[in-house]
């Protein structure tokens, strides 16, 4: 969910009531409830977030938009990201000058770039950040966390 001041990512587990919420002035995360979001808010659907970046302009948020099952390892889905959308946390490019306008475009288009090249993958279940040998290697301890955890 998008408003003027904040971004709201809401999780689509069943139970979940959770919501990050971002603020897109001060840029400080904090967890609230379905019932904060305000019904202006514009709703979007997205699959993940890829995280955030700091260009010129400002802050921006990277969300995947639209993903491809690719697989799975031991029954757990394995999604590769095809679509992205890059979102300003800043609701206006006045405070810049041309040449900050034309450097933050070039930016934009080299991370556009970037995303479009073959190779994010993504799992909600299971842990692509380390391999099975080292998975294997790890205490009960560590295999029980989340992946949030980790």
């Amino acid at each position: 969910h998008i408003t003027p001041e904040k971004f709201y990512v809401e999780a689509c587990d069943d139970g979940a009531d959770d919501v990050l919420a971002i603020d897109r002035v001060s840029t400080e995360v904090t967890l609230t409830v379905k019932k904060d979001v305000p019904p202006s808010a514009v709703t979007r659907p997205i699959f993940g977030i890829l995280g955030t970046i700091r260009l010129v302009a400002g802050t921006y948020f990277l969300v995947i938009t639209k993903k491809k099952k690719v697989g799975e390892i031991f029954g757990h889905a394995i999604w590769k990201a095809t679509d992205f959308d890059i979102l300003s946390y800043k609701k206006t490019m006045l405070h810049l000058t041309d040449i900050q306008l034309q450097d933050n475009k070039v930016f934009l288009s080299m991370l556009n770039h970037v995303l479009s090249v073959d190779g994010f993958y993504f799992s909600t279940t299971y842990d692509l950040t380390h391999t099975l040998q080292r998975l294997a290697n790890t205490s009960p301890e560590f295999q029980e966390m989340s992946l949030l955890e980790r």
